[in-house]
């Protein structure tokens, strides 16, 4: 079924399309806090790779790729398979915490692509379904080991929306976490950017540790993303996160690394704090190692392995189908060197994004890292960083960023070099230097062009300070003429916006 027509919605001869009405019942029916749905008014019927068809026959290339659990995209043949053979063999779905073959080999297979550091010395929690689950496991087990309460988090962190893990996200108040700037070039908190920005936020942990009087105690744990994601897109300089890895060991505080969005090959290696060279001493995984199904586990030093049984446990920890799945994912990503391909296709991406900037004024920043990409849309009108921003729809906006001029895009001032190998050299990561104030955020200039996106059949979505960052989050087996009718919808997207607020300014087309 199909859908096409709906006939209780008016019979055959002006009957709804069936998926309008699926639309309204769903806004009648379901809570308030529901997000993707309002801005992507689709409904998905069939899903292969990258495609979604809706139920009004329209197909989608789909770049938000279930919010990044869909490494191999939907409905891949090994994860298919993998499924049917459990559900064919008559295994249990449900086993809590039992040891059962299909487990067994889940956790064979993820130990095997744990940074080798981790993996001699590993044990791994199963959690609750979601990420946010593990992320409680996480500090809990810090916390647990260490006989200390609190957790240093970082500016512009997401780790979901439990009490313990919005506590250490960048939008939490009165909690228990201390607060550090993560380094963010585009709108660096220190004004500098650069390696000089990073190596200021890095200094001012420092501080804080070691000054008796700082009133920062000695805390459980650090947790930080390599990449961060619903933050923007800001991926971690490598320097910076050795020098994380350095402090936190020197005071003998756990590292929490967050992979729930950055694991199984999505950065160009298969975790992203191999980028660095790092090695956590506590990783926190979920979306991608379920291949597609919900699964989330803490994987630790087995010398932190201090807890009572039953300290952390969920019913639905033992979901035979997701680490079917699972396996399956992992096993294909690593067999298949996806990380590899996401590094070489995504600084290919890059590169051409970066066009893009030079042609629109709106678009103040390009950066990512492998296959997770974003572009963070500014006012292009505006040069003054102290102002609120606004944008063509009356949002309400965010800070700044060292950009274009004033007298337009001929005025930029200097940017890294754009070439494919200095790109590549970096591991598709991307830093300007910040020479001046950025321009404001332009929300609601980023949903127009997702709005324009999804008009030619191309799913983005937002995220970033005040929701003013477009991200790209396609699956790791995209091919290359995918990645072109990606960029070109993308592009055409970008322009149609920029046409539009040029009309209503009375302004020459850029």
């Amino acid at each position: 079924m199909d859908g096409r027509t709906d006939e209780s919605e008016g019979g055959l001869g002006g009957a709804r399309p069936a998926h309008e009405g699926i639309l309204r019942r769903q806004a009648a029916r379901e809570s308030s806090a529901r997000t993707y749905a309002r801005a992507l008014p689709i409904v998905p019927v069939r899903a292969r790779g990258l495609t979604i068809e809706g139920a009004d026959g329209r197909r989608y290339l789909d770049c938000l790729s279930g919010a990044g659990a869909l490494a191999l995209g939907h409905n891949h043949p090994v994860v298919l398979e993998a499924v049917r053979a459990v559900l064919d063999s008559g295994a249990p779905l449900h086993a809590l915490d039992l040891a059962t073959p299909v487990k067994d080999a889940f956790v064979t297979e993820l130990f095997h692509t744990l940074p080798p550091g981790l993996a001699d010395h590993a044990r791994v929690q199963f959690c609750g379904p979601a990420g946010t689950d593990a992320v409680e496991a996480a500090l809990k087990l810090v916390r647990t080991a260490t006989g200390r309460t609190g957790v240093l988090a970082f500016t512009g962190a997401y780790h979901g929306m439990t009490a313990a893990a919005q506590d250490a996200s960048g939008h939490a108040t009165d909690v228990r976490v201390t607060r550090l700037p993560y380094p963010y070039d585009y709108r660096c908190p220190f004004g500098t950017g650069g390696e000089a920005g990073a190596e200021l936020a890095a200094r001012w942990t420092e501080y804080l540790l070691d000054d008796p009087r700082s009133g920062v105690p000695t805390p459980a744990g650090m947790i930080l993303e390599p990449v961060q994601g619903e933050g923007g897109v800001i991926p971690a300089p490598d320097a910076w996160l050795r020098r994380m890895r350095q402090i936190t060991a020197d005071h003998s505080i756990p590292l929490i690394a967050d992979e729930i969005q950055t694991g199984v090959g999505r950065t160009g290696t298969f975790w992203a704090v191999e980028h660095s060279g790092v090695t956590p001493d506590v990783m926190v995984l979920s979306k991608a190692i379920g291949g597609s199904l919900p699964l989330a586990v803490v994987v630790y030093r087995d010398d932190l392995d201090v807890w009572e049984p039953g300290t952390h446990a969920g019913t639905f920890r033992g979901n035979q189908l997701a680490m079917a799945a699972g396996t399956a994912t992992l096993a294909y990503v690593r067999r298949h060197r996806l990380a590899d391909h996401a590094a070489s296709l995504g600084t290919r991406m890059l590169t051409q994004l970066r066009t893009l900037a030079d042609r629109f004024p709106c678009i103040g920043d390009v950066r990512g890292r492998g296959l997770m990409i974003g572009l963070e849309v500014v006012d292009p009108e505006r040069a003054d960083a102290d102002r609120e921003p606004r944008d063509c729809e009356g949002s309400h906006g965010e800070r700044r960023r060292p950009e274009r001029s004033a007298e337009g895009p001929d005025a930029a001032q200097p940017q890294v070099p754009r070439d494919e190998a200095d790109v590549s050299a970096n591991r598709s990561t991307t830093h300007a230097p910040a020479p001046r104030a950025p321009r404001p955020a332009a929300p609601g200039l980023a949903a127009a062009i997702r709005g324009e996106c999804l008009k030619r059949g191309l799913i983005v979505e937002l995220g970033g300070r005040h929701a003013s960052v477009v991200r790209l989050l396609p699956p790791l087996t995209i091919t290359d003429e995918q990645a072109t009718a990606v960029l070109d919808r993308l592009a055409d997207a970008v322009e149609a916006v920029a046409r539009g607020t040029a009309d209503l300014l009375g302004r020459p087309h850029p």
